[in-house]
């Protein structure tokens, strides 16, 4: 999937869609050391500093805030060393915006860590570090040089490549404009990562969809005259089935019931749950984890045209129940519906399904934060403490099932929305909830996928939320096998 160039600075690596990232390079000698300190641990830092650096320090306003720095001068006006304000030891961000902030023509050409810390905490520096050199360059270079850095001692080199590079291929996807990200484009996507990692990758298209019983991705997706598909990847043999559902709709213009030009801004990025999963998919296949994993994504564009379905239409879905049309805007839990009663056929030890689903969600718990159902608390409690070790946040929301009676229909089994305004996540994820057996253990992610400002290593566009708290999940349950 990804072929390596090499710098003079590290190992750049372009992926499927233009993106590219600069990892850190072997050691070297005569590199710029960086100390990372925390505000209370500049002040000791101080104490033992000569005078002439105090009042350095002291004159260039640096007080170690997260992700400050401080060039600081040998006796002859060179770059001697920098000092990095961090938050904690380990802490993934406060790196991230080194790479573009610091010199890169330094001395040595890169820069190196000045200090012991563990592997987990090496681990994080590297990691942020490399995600601050993420670039989207389909479309045009990146002209920003970027400093380098040497691997920091004891950093886990292969967690930092995986994740990095799952990382880079979600944004990378999310960011890709819809004329060349369509249904098609995305599976042939899958398929290049089933072929990186020898996984078996089919796809069902247009009205095989209907011969095969998935009559709501072909209903929300018929209208374009690019034919919807369900997506389909399988990699290993043995160990817990993990199965990912994302959704796919390539391109959102609301269908009939038409979103506004404001609201079809960003609708190229309603395709991040599938960005999130084949992202997952490479961590999880590039880590070789023990697993029988199956990644599931209804691929569809929901356009206007005279075959497209209309408000109130009744559909039937492979589960077998029929869904009242409330609203065709609301289409992404229409497709997640067949592909989720596909997953829970296999009774899977985890299905999880991510999906940029409702802007209820955002509302709730604003652009950054994933709101997280489950119907295992233990399961939940377990996904939300990977998620606060791995500085990759979910919150979680409830599945409150006396809402469900607000998806009642007059004429279906159920309705894809309900009348009020309240409570939208919620119902949204209760109307998925009625395609999954009690009996599976189950997560819904609804993410925004997308960073509406830049941050240090999290530069406006997509982003990938949660796959490393599910990734570390799903590591958990292959080794208490």
């Amino acid at each position: 999937m990804l072929r390596s160039v090499r710098s003079a600075i590290g190992s750049r690596v372009w992926g499927v869609a233009g993106m590219s990232i600069q990892f850190p390079i072997r050691g070297r000698r005569g590199l710029v050391p960086i100390t990372p300190l925390t505000a209370d641990g500049l002040k000791v830092w101080l104490k033992r500093q000569p005078k002439r650096l105090t009042r350095w320090v002291a004159g260039t306003g640096f007080e170690a805030a997260p992700g400050s720095a401080c060039l600081l001068p040998d006796d002859d006006g060179a770059l001697a060393g920098v000092l990095a304000g961090i938050e904690v030891d380990g802490d993934l961000w406060s790196y991230a915006g080194l790479p573009a902030r610091l010199p890169s023509q330094a001395p040595g050409g890169a820069y190196r860590l000045d200090t012991v810390v563990g592997s987990e905490a090496a681990t994080r520096m590297a990691l942020g570090w490399t995600l601050g050199t993420y670039a989207f360059t389909r479309y045009r270079k990146e002209s920003r040089p970027y400093a380098g850095l040497a691997w920091p001692a004891g950093a886990d080199q292969a967690a930092v490549r995986r994740t990095a590079e799952a990382t880079a291929l979600v944004r990378d996807l999310i960011n890709t404009p819809a004329e060349d990200m369509g249904p098609a484009d995305l599976a042939a996507a899958a398929r290049r990562l089933g072929r990186a990692h020898k996984a078996k990758v089919s796809v069902i298209t247009g009205d095989a969809l209907l011969t095969k019983n998935y009559p709501a991705i072909h209903a929300v997706g018929r209208a374009s005259d690019r034919a919807p598909r369900l997506i389909d990847l399988r990699w290993g043999r043995r160990g817990p089935r993990i199965s990912l559902v994302g959704k796919g709709v390539c391109f959102d213009s609301g269908g009939l019931d038409l979103k506004s030009a404001a609201g079809m801004k960003l609708m190229k990025k309603d395709m991040g749950g599938a960005a999130h999963v084949l992202g997952l998919a490479a961590m999880i296949m590039a880590a070789k984890l023990p697993v029988r994993l199956r990644v599931l994504i209804p691929a569809v564009e929901n356009s206007v045209s005279g075959n497209a379905m209309r408000p109130l239409d009744v559909l039937q879905t492979r589960k077998g129940i029929t869904v009242e049309v409330g609203n065709t805007d609301a289409e992404g839990r229409l497709v997640l519906c067949d592909a989720l009663a596909e997953a829970d056929r296999e009774r899977p030890d985890l299905l999880v399904d991510f999906a940029t689903l409702t802007g209820a969600a955002r509302v709730a718990l604003g652009a950054e934060l994933p709101a997280l159902f489950c119907n295992d608390d233990a399961l939940a409690d377990r996904l939300l403490g990977h998620g606060r070790a791995e500085a990759d946040p979910l919150w979680r929301l409830p599945l409150y099932a006396p809402y469900r009676r607000l998806l009642d229909s007059k004429v279906a089994d159920i309705n894809n929305i309900s009348d009020g305004p309240y409570g939208g996540a919620i119902t949204a994820a209760l109307y998925l909830a009625e395609f999954v057996a009690p009996r599976t253990p189950w997560v819904h992610l609804d993410v925004m996928g997308w960073n509406v400002s830049a941050q240090p290593g999290r530069p406006e566009g997509g982003e990938a939320m949660g796959i490393r708290a599910v990734y570390a999940l799903v590591e958990g349950m292959s080794r208490a096998r």
